[in-house]
């Protein structure tokens, strides 16, 4: 039999320089922590904390020795989370008198779900759980023009009664965002004054013409009002991570990550943190697409799976789809450049349980980390899908987490047990892993087919520290390429945070016809926002790459063309022809036809300063023949056939380049398990990967 082959150490990522850099990503179950030193990697998870968030961070960091880092990147979904679970500080929403009531009537249209169903209300209206009361949101007498002019003065005597309302409510902080507020500033400027005035300087305050001065009121309130709610929940929490990290004597620079996974230094973030509402499943769209160019897979579908979600994204090309508004939920409009990202409540602590009909569901309801699936044994007594892997013999209840924590099989079997349904016990178990991987499969071929591109050609990173345990089986579901299991699976997003460049961005809105006449004021527009871009960067600013862009929509249309780019150089009557092309070009190819004859508008316009950042990269190891791995042992897995199945164990940091294995086969590592069902195929890759085909392909 063949020996057992050493891992070279040059198939893991390493870094650009010999400096230390640390990667965190804050989930809602762990928090996962990266740091690259001297090329080498080392890694940890902490359990999250909702009580104190940045303890765990501050832990981790601790742990791999963070004194001396240069940097230090972090990403977190706790303002998300908080959105989510209404776990929110009461703030005010002032507005021009007589439209108070945009926040709870949103752009009115349903979810195709629930197109015929007259009971369905939005989750953040009135109805449901508001995120601001209506009780809070405030109207004012003024009123400015589309054009800019003042039609109705501001009131300030009116507005201060109004505020006197919200002083006595004690509210922690305001938006503010009047109608046309993003043409003319000058209400909502004055509007802030008086707020300090009333409420107190201390109170949090956002307005809509610097948050977000777009065009669109509603997009533009709710964007402004989760700007209020990031202000309250990072504030502090920032300031203490930072205090924090240089008592452990940390002198480097501290960067949050945005829904894009491009970095800002943290007190710039803080302007405006509505951008950094949620990043890590950004961050593992980054992460995947710098691994499938090393490894030469340019069309990715990439599956993050957590312990609530499975979050699901697009590589086409090598390139991650953008877009410049997203949901948090239906409806609910946040105006930030975001990686398209959709997501299903199917993840390793779905909580497996009975329907109506006696059959068995899995998710969307989700064990968390207090009190975590049963075998946890913190207290939960409802079966996850976790449980279900470790009855199944597929997570090992003495090695899980490193070894750090020791999983309880008789509170598996009590929780699955106590399920009150017909089915068979091991049904259940089997039921539970079936649908948690339906239900990801479900997510990744929705994906695939809104993009209309074919699944046949792509690749699944599967990744999450659940990703490489569950995505292996949507091969048999769906017809994919292949599966990927990349380096560190658990840790894939807080990795994904050493693979950016800081980006500073800026966007402004103006309705302008593009023309040869129109260029001097779509000039004035770009060069002002530059312009102000290099002055927040300081001297750094010198050189460094400037990416121009705008949305267009044919004259008539009520939807934009997002991200047309516009080529370097002065914007002039002659280049306004070739932006006008890029338009039309950029809209067949979305839509699939060209109406070249119909004048464009410009809509919004940005631009980036991109700073280029020290990053991890993947250096690929010399090929080898391949050959096949010798296990470490034979082990028996349950309930994924009709009797016992006989499947080999193997240590992946025993496992080298060119090392094939056949299923079915469990792949241990400390913070992650691999499982290949029979009738596949792996093979550890040049970068460490482990690449999963179908036996035949």
């Amino acid at each position: 039999m063949p020996r057992r082959r050493p891992a070279s150490r040059r198939t893991r990522p390493q870094s650009s320089r010999s400096s230390t850099m640390f990667g965190v990503d804050v989930g809602g179950t762990f928090t996962d922590v990266v740091a690259v030193r001297d090329g080498q990697i080392s890694v940890t998870k902490v359990p999250s904390s909702r009580t104190d968030p940045a303890a765990p961070v501050v832990e981790g960091a601790r742990r791999l020795g963070v004194a001396g880092s240069t940097t230090f990147n972090h990403a977190s979904t706790m303002g998300l989370n908080a959105v989510i679970e209404r776990r929110l500080p009461k703030i005010a929403y002032v507005t021009t008198d007589g439209f108070r009531d945009v926040l709870d009537r949103g752009n009115v249209h349903k979810p195709l779900d629930a197109q015929t169903d007259p009971a369905w209300r939005r989750s953040f209206g009135d109805a449901n759980r508001p995120l601001v009361p209506r009780y809070l949101r405030r109207g004012v007498k003024e009123r400015i023009k589309a054009d800019g002019t003042i039609l109705i003065p501001l009131d300030e005597d009116h507005a201060r009664s109004q505020l006197e309302v919200l002083r006595r409510c004690n509210v922690e902080g305001v938006a503010i965002c009047t109608i046309n507020g993003y043409v003319n500033a000058e209400h909502e400027v004055r509007l802030r004054e008086l707020v300090h005035e009333e409420l107190g300087a201390h109170v949090p305050v956002s307005i809509s013409s610097e948050t977000s001065p777009l065009a669109k009121e509603y997009a533009r309130a709710s964007t402004t009002v989760i700007d209020v709610f990031m202000k309250l929940l990072f504030t502090d929490y920032s300031d203490k991570l930072n205090r924090d990290l240089r008592e452990l004597g940390f002198d480097g620079e501290l960067n949050f990550a945005d829904c894009a996974a491009t970095l800002l230094p943290w007190q710039e973030a803080l302007d405006k943190p509505f951008r950094i509402v949620f990043a890590g499943p950004a961050a593992g769209t980054i992460s995947s697409a710098r691994l499938g160019e090393a490894i030469g897979e340019r069309n990715l579908l990439c599956a993050d799976v957590g312990g609530t979600s499975t979050d699901v994204s697009l590589i086409v090309d090598g390139k991650p789809f953008i877009q410049n508004t997203f949901e948090l939920e239906h409806d609910l409009i946040i105006n930030a450049l975001s990686t398209e990202v959709s997501s299903v409540g199917a993840g390793g602590g779905s909580l497996v349980t009975v329907s109506p009909s006696g059959g068995i569901q899995v998710g969307p309801g989700s064990a968390g980390a207090e009190p975590g699936p049963a075998c946890y044994g913190r207290g939960g007594t409802i079966p996850a899908v976790t449980d279900a892997c470790l009855l199944m013999g597929i997570l090992d209840g003495e090695t899980f987490a490193g070894g750090e924590m020791k999983l309880d099989r008789l509170a598996a079997e009590t929780a699955f047990a106590a399920l009150d349904t017909p089915v068979t016990f091991e049904a259940r178990v089997r039921s539970a892993y079936q649908l948690a991987v339906a239900h990801m499969a479900e997510e990744v071929l929705n994906v695939a087919v809104r993009h209309g591109v074919d699944i046949r050609d792509f690749a699944l990173m599967s990744y999450g520290a659940a990703g490489p345990m569950l995505l292996p089986a949507v091969l048999d579901l769906l017809p994919l390429k292949s599966a990927v299991i990349p380096p560190y699976p658990g840790l894939f997003s807080a990795l994904g945070l050493l693979s950016t460049d800081q980006v500073f961005y800026d966007s402004r809105s103006a309705y302008v016809t593009l023309s040869p006449d129109s260029a001097n004021e779509i000039a004035a527009v770009f060069d002002e926002m530059e312009q102000h871009l290099r002055t927040r960067v300081g001297e750094v600013a010198d050189g460094l790459t400037v990416r121009r862009s705008f949305d267009g929509r044919l004259v008539g249309q009520s939807w934009e063309t997002p991200f047309i780019e516009i080529p370097d150089g002065e914007i002039t009557s002659t280049s306004i022809e070739r932006i006008v092309e890029a338009f039309h070009d950029a809209y067949e190819k979305r839509n699939g036809n060209r109406f070249a004859q119909i004048p464009v508008e410009g809509v919004t316009y940005g631009v980036e300063l991109v700073v280029p950042s020290d990053k991890v990269e993947y250096v690929r190891a010399e090929a080898e023949a391949a050959f096949a791995a010798e296990p470490e042992r034979l082990i028996t897995l349950d309930y994924v056939a009709e009797g016992p199945v006989q499947a080999r164990e193997y240590l992946r940091d025993r496992l080298s380049v060119g090392a094939t294995l056949e299923g079915p086969a469990v792949i241990r590592e400390d913070l992650s398990t691999t499982y290949i069902l029979p009738g596949q195929r792996a093979t550890i890759g040049r970068c460490a990967e482990i690449t999963i085909e179908r036996s035949g392909h």
